[in-house]
């Protein structure tokens, strides 16, 4: 048997096993015996906040995720997001990630490829608040940003 996992929840908190929702009457723990996926309710990005590539990205995986019933027709957008993503991306390390995230994904390794992502949120916000960010033919970057390759219509 493969190691156990401890899930500690507050009153009224929420989770998700396996595209199954659960809401807990009462703080309590849940001990996982076996491979599972779940998310938990903070985790959750709704879709009015998917308004940035990655985080439209991690919304994708996410329903992936909640949705297993959905799963194949998610993956084919999933493909195609991961796809433009590494097209649009310059930045060797927020390359690297992409790669490593679609290995995850691949491998049906859901929450540890949107954990993934999230740590690339901060390249995303840090591309939307400069000038030339999101929406500018600037094409300005922040210190510290992942630059956008600029493409012929770019």
């Amino acid at each position: 048997m493969k190691n156990t996992f401890k899930v500690s929840l507050k009153a009224n908190e929420r989770i998700y096993i396996n595209g199954a929702v659960l809401r807990v009457d009462r703080k309590t723990s849940i001990e996982f015996l076996n491979d599972v996926n779940f998310l938990l309710e903070n985790h959750v990005l709704q879709a009015e906040d998917a308004t940035t590539p990655l985080r439209q990205l991690y919304f994708v995986v996410q329903v992936i995720l909640m949705a297993p019933q959905d799963a194949a027709s998610t993956l084919e957008l999933f493909r195609a997001q991961i796809a433009s993503l590494l097209d649009a991306y310059a930045n060797p390390l927020v390359l690297s990630a992409l790669k490593t995230i679609d290995q995850m994904v691949h491998e049906k390794k859901y929450y540890e490829a949107m954990k993934s992502i999230r740590t690339l949120f901060p390249i995303d916000d840090d591309i939307v608040a400069m000038p030339g960010g999101a929406g500018s033919s600037a094409g300005e970057v922040a210190p510290g940003a992942a630059p956008l390759k600029k493409t012929a219509t770019g």
